[in-house]
């Protein structure tokens, strides 16, 4: 279990100033648009990015050997979760993304993404009640950073009733994705 006296940190930074009209309208739509719960979750991806961001200012001042193999490091991490898909990046790239980048590698938004659920509410829906899997693993936190390897691996759970033909949601989610994708194609 532990110990119940330790304190864990908390994994993210408030905003400084709480009260800014622009940020405020900023992180409700994010919010919207990712289907998040809370506020938390956009600051949890901010304190993400900012630790990218601050690793590659770090590195643009540093010119040694051990400057360089961090930064081939660096950008082997982004283009492993698909936040960073330039071919031969530098570390301006790493400093030109955005928040966006970071919530659109959550599980939650994949999930939607492929179409295994209607909304991205539903998506963490399906994901906290255990029908999503990840490579046949059951993930249930919608906040998991997908690798670009397991996105192709990301489908309903093996005992999941979703996972069956016949059931009445997911023929109606399926329904939904091929209407989606004769109008893109017409």
């Amino acid at each position: 279990m532990g110990d119940p006296r330790r304190r864990f940190k908390k994994s993210y930074e408030t905003p400084n100033h709480p009260w800014i009209k622009d940020r405020i309208e900023r992180e409700k739509e994010l919010c919207k648009k990712y289907g998040l719960r809370r506020k938390r979750e956009v600051w949890k991806a901010e304190t993400i990015l900012r630790k990218y961001r601050r690793q590659a200012r770090r590195l643009i001042s540093d010119r040694t050997e051990q400057g360089a193999k961090e930064a081939v490091q660096l950008f082997n991490v982004l283009r492993k979760y698909g936040i960073l898909k330039i071919e031969n990046p530098t570390l301006d790239d790493v400093l030109s993304l955005t928040v966006e980048d970071i919530l659109e590698r959550r599980l939650q938004t994949l999930v939607f993404r492929k179409g295994l659920a209607r909304t991205p509410r539903q998506a963490r829906q399906l994901i906290i009640h255990r029908h999503i899997a990840v490579d046949g693993r059951v993930v249930t936190s919608p906040s998991y950073m997908v690798s670009v390897e397991e996105e192709d691996k990301i489908g309903y759970a093996k005992n999941s009733p979703f996972n069956d033909s016949n059931h009445p949601e997911s023929s109606k989610i399926v329904g939904l994705v091929e209407a989606e994708t004769q109008e893109a194609e017409n």
